[in-house]
This record gives C-alpha cells, structure tokens and sequence, in this order.
C-alpha cells in the first residue's frame, strides 16, 4: 500500500501523473472518497501520465467519458447516480472490462465490490484540511514509491 500527501489540487495531478505513467492497459482504477476530494483532479494526472492530452473533466451526467491520446485509452466513469445492478449493466460497463482502456471510476462504492475484477486498484482520497489529502493506493505494488 502506497499512502501519500498532498498539499494542492497541483500536487495530487503531479502524483497522479506518476501513478498513470505506470499503468498498462486493462488496468481498472477504483476511487473512493466523498464529494470534492479531489477524484477528478487525480483522473487528470493520470490521463497526463498515459500521456493524454484531451481534457479531463467529471462524467457525472454522461455516466462515462472516453480521453484518447498516444496510443491509448482511459475510460472515466461516474458511479454517483448507479442504483444497482440494472444500472450498471446499461451503462455498458461490462463491456469495458474486456478492453484494453484503463478504468477509471468515481463513487466506486455505489456499485458491487464483486462486478470489478480481482487485481483492481484501490485509490481512497481523504480531506486532512481545506486544500490537504491524504491518499492510499492499494492492490498493486508498483506504486507503493510514487513521488520518490
């Protein structure tokens, strides 16, 4: 498990980064963590650290956002408004699962922990103060040294 500090909306897009340029395709992101914790400031990062230009914004209304740039793909959902498994399923997220864009999901809690694949990664963002968080990534090691 990788636990981290940050001070600014810049400085969670620059772990982010770090963390998106080691990611390989078909990974799936998991978010957890309440409302203006700084979720979509980290998909950003990591859209930059696969080395996605387009801009990033929430999905919340279209439920997925699809960025394409340097050869690959990061799908960006917005589980905030997923009520349970009918839901879900005409979102076409089952689909995504068998491609090979990185996932990236807000609100993951509002869907089931068994629909998301075994190896998913578990990134929880937490208020410390006004502009601080604290963030834990777990389910991979590969990104328990980011920002060293």
């Amino acid at each position: 498990m990788g636990k981290y500090i940050t001070h600014n909306v810049e400085e969670t897009q620059q772990l982010a980064c770090q963390f998106g340029a080691l990611l390989k395709d078909g990974d799936v992101v998991a978010f957890r963590g309440g409302m203006g914790m700084g979720k979509t400031a980290f998909t950003r990062g990591i859209a930059l650290g696969m080395g996605i230009q387009e801009p990033v914004s929430s999905p919340t209304f279209a439920i997925v956002n699809e960025y394409r740039g340097a050869g690959r793909v990061l799908c960006h959902f917005d589980m905030y408004r997923i009520e349970g498994f009918e839901d879900l399923y005409s979102t076409g997220f089952f689909d995504y699962l068998d491609g090979n864009a990185v996932l990236a999901i807000e609100w993951s809690e509002n869907i089931a922990r068994d629909v998301l694949p075994q190896n998913v990664i578990w990134v929880e963002i937490s208020q410390v103060d006004e502009n601080t968080r604290e963030i834990l990534i777990e389910g991979d090691e590969r990104f328990e040294n980011l920002g060293h």
